[in-house]
C-alpha cells in the first residue's frame, strides 16, 4: 500500500493493511541469525538432534529471528512516499504464540493503531502486527511494533 504522505497515513488508524506476502524462514536463515546472536541452541541448529529429540519434531527458527523479520514486513506492507528515512523505535509487546519451524512460511497482518507527530518532521506510528504461520490455528508471532518515520 502506497501513502503520500504524514496526513493520510493519520487518517488510516485503526486500519487493517493488505496481508503480506509469504516469507520461507529457511534453516540457513536460522543458522545465520544463532552466528548473529551467539545462540547455538541444538533446537535451532542439529537438524538431526532436533527430529528425534525435539518435541517439535525438527529445527525451530528463534523466536527472535521471526520478529526481527518484521522491519521487512512492514516495508512490504506500506510505503510512504514523503518519507526521506524511518527506523525502529521498540516494541510495547511481543508474544511467540507458536513455534515456527525451519521451512515455515510467514506473513503479516498488520494494523495501524496509532499514528502521532514526532518532533517538527516526523510521525511516530504503532502497529498491531500478527505473524501468520501457514498451516498453524495460533501466529508465530503477535506483536505492537513502534517506528519513526522522517519527512
Amino acid at each position: 500500500m502506497e501513502i503520500q504522505n504524514f496526513a493520510e497515513l493519520k487518517t488510516m488508524v485503526g486500519k487493517q493493511l493488505p496481508p503480506t506476502d509469504w516469507i520461507t524462514v529457511t534453516q540457513e536463515m536460522i543458522n545465520d541469525f544463532a552466528k548473529a546472536t551467539l545462540d547455538f541452541q541444538w533446537i535451532h541448529l542439529d537438524v538431526e538432534r532436533a527430529k528425534k529429540e525435539s518435541p517439535f519434531g525438527g529445527p525451530i527458527a528463534h523466536g527472535f529471528l521471526s520478529s526481527s523479520l518484521l522491519p521487512e514486513f512492514m516495508a512490504k506492507a506500506i510505503s510512504i512516499k514523503s518519507a526521506k528515512m524511518g527506523v525502529n523505535y521498540g516494541m510495547n509487546k511481543l508474544r511467540f504464540p507458536h513455534h515456527v519451524p525451519a521451512g515455515g512460511r510467514l506473513r503479516a497482518h498488520i494494523t495501524l493503531a496509532d499514528a502521532e507527530d514526532y518532533g517538527d518532521n516526523g510521525v511516530k506510528t504503532t502497529y498491531d502486527v500478527v505473524l501468520e504461520l501457514e498451516g498453524a490455528k495460533k501466529p508465530a508471532v503477535v506483536a505492537q511494533m513502534v517506528s519513526l518515520a522522517f519527512e
